[in-house]
């Protein structure tokens, strides 16, 4: 008999090692990867208030802001904004409102998630006071009104003249439940 070869062993040795440090490194890269996805889609935006002031720069321009909702079928929520639309000057504070009702018979905790188009406008658009910047919690049933504070920078390209923000609201898992799992 002769004695294993050790070579292939090392090669494949090698490999794992290499394959494990490669995703993790991939795994790493990920939140900044997904973040810079979502900023050029206009998804998910501004997480955080925005630091931008009011400014007359924009008083010559007016620029059409269209409110949505996008909810899949069968979602347990009902997202209603009470305002479709506002003509506005950019560097000017706005502010729009948005019903939400949970259809579920039991609480909830939701998290609404925002998204503008045209995508490249949505660095634009500044959130001072968004109820998207935390979770909701929501009883049985429960319907309540939310506001969006806002300014469109004056810096918008002068050949846009419409924009949409549209909110999307998801059930978060409940500590609880991923506890069980």
């Amino acid at each position: 008999m002769t004695a294993p070869a050790r070579a292939p062993e090392r090669s494949l040795t090698r490999s794992l090692v290499l394959m494990v440090a490669g995703s993790f490194a991939f795994g790493f890269a990920l939140v900044p990867l997904y973040e810079v996805i979502c900023e050029a889609a206009g998804i998910r935006v501004n997480t955080a208030p925005s630091q931008l002031g009011v400014s007359d720069a924009g008083a010559s321009r007016e620029v059409t802001l269209e409110f949505v909702s996008l909810l899949p079928p069968g979602a347990e929520f009902e997202l209603t904004p009470m305002t479709r639309s506002l003509a506005l000057q950019p560097g000017k504070l706005y502010e729009a409102t948005f019903r939400i009702r949970n259809k579920a018979t039991v609480p909830v905790v939701a998290q609404a998630v925002p998204s503008v188009a045209p995508a490249v406008t949505a660095r634009y658009l500044q959130k001072t006071e968004c109820f998207c910047f935390t979770p909701q919690s929501f009883a049985a049933s429960e319907e309540r009104e939310f506001t969006v504070r806002f300014i469109v920078d004056p810096d918008l390209p002068r050949q846009v003249d419409r924009m949409t923000l549209a909110y999307s609201i998801y059930t978060l898992p409940q500590p609880e439940k991923l506890a069980a799992r």
